[in-house]
């Protein structure tokens, strides 16, 4: 039969899914009632995509901030840590900064301007024109990007992310420094040791800290990447691509 459609994308609805449920057994009997009841058709090399969020909580993959911190006790003896272009997410990695924070006793915090990784604004390139800053080579100061731009919130979430990661930081007890850098190299002026933070370009990151450093250099794959008594883990991934499960638990 021809076909006059491309690629069609459909969410299908399953169950709640807790822990110990039978995930692939899930996701088959949905799929088909989904295709029987909507009368689409299944076809050989369709793609099911299942988020890593899923299939933690079928497995019960938690792990606390607790878990993160003494991870970063173990990982990192000196208690001064550079981390590396974290994303700007309570869900992504506001805990997972608490649990260093707790495992520390200082952070130097390295975000990337005006934006992150994935896009999310702590500047605007128009804000960025008009005070004549070049974002390829300048190092900016907590209070310097506040000299020049002042309070700025996320456009959709409200939040200063630099003000919110100072304040979780802080709430550990631990001493917090922030500067804004699109060099990764730029964290070595300030930290010995290193957790690189970002997400699709943690490699490069890595290589290029690894390169230069003399001290320790991490990837937030290798934090619980192996449990903690008998905590949750990813053995290939660690805390990459971790999100929010409570006030103080995290899904793998």
């Amino acid at each position: 039969m021809e076909r006059f459609t491309g690629t069609t994308s459909r969410g299908i609805r399953t169950p709640i899914i807790r822990d110990g449920d039978n995930l692939c057994e899930i996701v088959v009997d949905s799929v088909i009632r989904a295709a029987e009841t909507e009368k689409f058709d299944l076809h050989d090399r369709d793609v099911i995509a299942i988020t890593e969020s899923v299939v933690a909580r079928a497995e019960g993959n938690y792990v606390s901030v607790d878990d993160i911190a003494y991870d970063i006790q173990r990982h990192f003896p000196g208690g001064d840590i550079g981390l590396v272009f974290p994303i700007l997410s309570r869900n992504r990695f506001s805990l997972i900064l608490k649990g260093v924070a707790r495992g520390a006793n200082k952070i130097t915090l390295l975000l990337s301007y005006p934006t992150d990784e994935v896009g999310n604004p702590l500047a605007s390139l128009e804000q960025l024109d008009e005070v004549g800053i070049n974002p390829l080579s300048d190092i900016l100061s907590e209070s310097r990007f506040r000299q020049l731009f002042g309070e700025f919130k996320h456009p959709y979430t409200g939040i200063d992310y630099l003000s919110f990661y100072r304040e979780i930081i802080e709430s550990e007890k631990c001493q917090a420094e922030i500067i804004l850098a699109n060099d990764p190299r730029a964290i070595l002026n300030y930290s010995r040791d290193i957790l690189v933070c970002d997400i699709h370009s943690s490699e490069r990151s890595r290589r290029v800290l690894e390169s230069c450093s003399e001290g320790l250099v991490y990837s937030l794959s290798d934090i619980l990447a192996e449990p903690i008594e008998d905590s949750g883990y990813n053995e290939q991934y660690g805390l990459l691509g971790s999100n929010k499960a409570g006030e103080e638990r995290l899904k793998l």
